[in-house]
């Protein structure tokens, strides 16, 4: 059952929505695709991967891989259901449908 619109103060920030937006498409990505993606540092992408982590949006876990760890986001299903209320609901006050 998806959730009704509803405009998501986390999700909204232009970074986050981005981050969530790439999220959707796949089932994880390392952490430096979403930071190209972005086109922004490190820091910036953290500072925001920290907002969606600590409202349960995005899932995080390290792996090692040619002796680097790398970093891998998910969406979370709550991220998912919050995402797609959100785009909803901007959908509604934009007047677009769906």
């Amino acid at each position: 059952m998806s959730k009704p619109p509803r405009f998501d103060e986390v999700i909204h920030a232009r970074n986050r929505l981005h981050i969530c937006a790439l999220l959707a498409e796949v089932d994880s990505v390392d952490f430096a695709t979403v930071q190209e993606a972005l086109g922004v540092s490190d820091y910036v992408v953290s500072k925001h991967l920290k907002v969606l982590v600590d409202a349960d949006y995005v899932r995080t876990h390290k792996e090692k891989q040619q002796g680097r760890a790398r970093t891998w986001l998910s969406l979370t299903d709550t991220g998912r259901t919050a995402l797609h209320a959100h785009l909803a609901e901007l959908r509604r006050i934009t007047g677009l449908g769906d």
